[in-house]
């Protein structure tokens, strides 16, 4: 949450150009002895110090209620996605989130949430930091900018970058034409007596009418290719190249359909699919020690 003690405040160009004009129509109202420019003076004058209040009150009881992005691979832009909340009955127009070079402008009703998106440039593969950002207005009047410095410790993970020309993956270990038995699938294979523990929507009840036993449904599947990727059959590449090139693989296994193993030096990951294997083998590439 931002608070008054956090917000900082200093005059625009503009700002200070309204000030010389001020302080050139005070000076010349007191050496001819006018008051009606003196008084235009104080008015103008209090017209811009309350612009400075008010610039204060827009940013003061904002708050930063989360701060996530997807995963991307190097050399991409991350969708930094950031809820804010407007706390009080106060609206809050002109505001600027600023992140290194990108700028996005919102508004913000009182009492609301709103998500604000940012593209930040992934340069390199494993933890990117957001570093520091300023969150500012210059409304009303453009007088001075408030603003104020939003410094999130989210660390944002990024896949390596894929190899462009990768080869096809490694031969399959598997033909996937070999049968499994398992108690849901797409073609009925055969029918058994019942076993403590199936499932009874699996019950044949019109077979099991006509015997004197519970009879159960069992289906074929076919078993899916296996495929290994492996660290140390790539010694000819370079240390960044062999990284590439598993990440290419683990991301053309996936879309394949294939199930897949990951050996690293320190890790190795069991044969499977889906998303939850494609991100922790991902994840754990874009986390090898940098050399």
């Amino acid at each position: 949450e931002i608070n008054r003690e956090r917000i900082y405040i200093l005059p625009t160009s503009f700002g200070l150009f309204i000030a010389g004009i001020i302080a050139v129509l005070l000076l010349g109202a007191l050496n001819y002895n006018n008051n009606p420019a003196i008084f235009l003076s104080f008015i103008i004058a209090a017209a811009a110090h309350n612009s400075l209040i008010h610039g204060h009150l827009l940013l003061s009881g904002l708050t930063v209620k989360a701060l996530h992005a997807e995963p991307v691979h190097a050399g991409q832009s991350v969708q930094l996605r950031m809820r804010f909340e407007a706390k009080g009955a106060r609206d809050r127009q002109g505001l600027e989130l600023v992140c290194g070079d990108v700028e996005e402008t919102f508004d913000l009703l009182a009492r609301e949430q709103i998500e604000i998106s940012l593209l930040i440039p992934a340069t390199h593969r494993g933890w990117l930091k957001t570093g520091r950002m300023r969150i500012s207005t210059v409304r009303p009047l453009g007088l001075a900018r408030a603003w104020s410095w939003l410094r999130p410790d989210t660390a944002l993970l990024v896949y390596p970058a894929l190899e462009a020309n990768a080869p096809s993956l490694p031969e399959a270990q598997g033909e996937g034409s070999q049968a499994r038995m398992h108690s849901q699938g797409e073609h009925l294979h055969q029918l058994r007596e019942y076993r403590h523990g199936d499932a009874r929507k699996q019950i044949a009840w019109k077979a099991s009418a006509r015997s004197e036993h519970l009879l159960v449904r069992e289906y074929e599947t076919q078993t899916a290719k296996e495929v290994q990727l492996d660290w140390f059959s790539l010694s000819s590449l370079p240390y960044e190249s062999r990284i590439s090139r598993l990440a290419r693989w683990v991301v053309d296994a996936e879309q394949s359909g294939c199930r897949y193993s990951l050996r690293l030096p320190q890790e190795f990951f069991a044969s499977g699919h889906g998303p939850e294997q494609r991100h922790a083998c991902l994840r754990a590439l874009a986390l090898m020690p940098h050399v």
